[in-house]
């Protein structure tokens, strides 16, 4: 582990703070189909389906770039690599204007999706500047980023009605090409890559930085970041589709309405990390899984009518959630989902300390896989089955899943560390003895010496 002493908080603070800022406007960048998509949908056409996989298509760049961005951060650090990822993306968002067709779309989504690789970019760097115990805090902070999907949808339906889908467009790639130059020129190297350059030493290799990848456990992590930030991306992506065709509410009100999801889903990231660092990742991950399965469950009944024979007639019974109610809903969801994307990066930085770029970029990118996936499952399971409420029921299934597996996983790993457990079936969690039998009291102990001589 590289040396921290010649670090004051103001190199920190510099770092955690410019990282987070450029995190947030690619965050908003990496979104933007969430917003002018509906407008391109009505332009072109599209089914559900398609719109589906036009907003996914970002996601797929976004996160399948976090392997080679995670690895090349740590060969040749944040500095270089974070404004390089802006420009590229902030080329592609400017050139998005000009697409006429479908087809040039989805190629032109796979460019703007650069900008979802900036958070490996960022995770690499600014954990190579904080102390260990410190690194789940500054990591939820700077995960806070995600608070650019919420930028998205609060502030985009806006920019649309105002100028228009493309110069919507263009105002989020110039506002990315200035981000890109200011980090380069007010930020520094990480101490890693200042200690590399200090003594001549060359960077790890991509096979070096790679080889933790074989581990279980990383695929594990991966599997829950899978929901508790993929399910949030499709979900910010969807939600304001959802509001239009399920409540009939115009877009500005459900730009609004889903950046009440977005917002929390962002922002407590930096209290799920100072949760993390206080009472463990685990507890973290468990109150996350819980509280998600609660209001997935509720989100996904649909409106439904029962009538039942009675005595005297029929009884009608309706059942449905209200757009206040879902509303609601959405916020503890955003916010318990937030927790959880901290609780996961919580873990790699102490696990794999020299190898947070390709074990992030790997966790990150099955997370992204997740924002690719499911618009497209969520899309066809509206085409298919008709029920607004059906890419609810899938992600409630999704994570029932991911809570027996976790816990699967920890009981197995417990009984490892104590294998005294794997042969006791009779007590539960706690590996005590029952407890013993009370000695009898003097009187007692007479009174059966009595009772056995009668």
């Amino acid at each position: 582990m590289h040396s921290l002493q010649d670090v004051s908080r103001s190199d920190q603070y510099r770092a955690l703070g410019l990282s987070t800022f450029a995190f947030t406007v690619c965050f908003a960048v990496w979104t933007i189909f969430s917003i002018i998509g509906v407008k391109i949908k009505g332009e072109l056409g599209l089914s559900d389906t398609q719109f589906g996989l036009l907003v996914a298509t970002p996601v797929l760049t976004g996160s399948v770039s976090r392997i080679f961005l995670g690895v090349w951060t740590e060969q040749f650090g944040g500095r270089i690599m974070f404004p390089l990822q802006m420009i590229i993306t902030a080329v592609c968002v400017w050139l998005l204007t000009s697409v006429q067709t479908y087809e040039i779309f989805l190629v032109a989504a796979l460019g703007l999706g650069l900008a979802g690789g900036s958070f490996i970019v960022g995770v690499a760097y600014v954990s190579q500047w904080f102390e260990k115990e410190n690194q789940g805090t500054a990591l939820g902070i700077f995960g806070a980023g995600n608070v650019g999907a919420a930028v998205t949808n609060f502030a985009a339906p806006f920019l649309v009605v105002a100028v228009g889908w493309e110069g919507t467009a263009r105002v989020y790639a110039v506002v990315l090409a200035i981000t890109a130059v200011l980090f380069y020129l007010l930020s520094k190297d990480d101490p890693a890559q200042a200690e590399r350059k200090k003594t001549g030493a060359k960077p790890v290799s991509a096979a070096e930085q790679l080889a933790p990848l074989k581990n279980m456990q990383v695929w594990r992590f991966a599997t829950y970041y899978f929901f508790v930030f993929g399910a949030f991306v499709a979900l910010a992506s969807f939600l304001p589709r959802y509001y239009v065709g399920a409540y009939g509410l115009e877009l500005t009100t459900a730009g609004v309405f889903a950046g009440l999801y977005s917002l929390p889903g962002s922002v407590f990231r930096a209290l799920g990390g100072w949760m993390s660092d206080k009472w463990g990742a685990r507890f973290v991950m468990y109150l996350t899984f819980i509280v998600s399965l609660v209001c997935l469950f509720i989100m996904s009944y649909p409106q439904t009518s029962y009538v039942v024979q009675g005595i005297e007639g029929e009884i009608t019974f309706n059942f449905g959630i209200g757009v206040s109610a879902f509303v609601f809903m959405t916020i503890i969801l955003g916010f318990v989902m937030s927790l959880g994307k901290a609780a996961v990066y919580k873990h790699i930085p102490v696990y794999y300390p020299h190898h947070v770029g390709a074990v992030g970029g790997l966790v990150g990118m099955i997370g992204g896989l997740g924002g690719f996936f499911l618009p497209i499952a969520f899309g066809i399971l509206l085409d298919y089955t008709g029920v607004w409420t059906a890419p609810y029921m899938l992600m409630f299934v999704l994570v029932a899943v991911s809570t027996v597996w976790m816990h699967v996983a920890i009981r197995r790993m417990e009984r490892r560390r104590h294998p005294a457990l794997e042969e006791e079936t009779f007590l539960s969690d706690v590996p005590d003895q029952p407890l013993e039998k009370p000695e009898a009291s003097e009187s007692e102990r007479q009174a059966g010496g009595a009772a056995t001589t009668a």
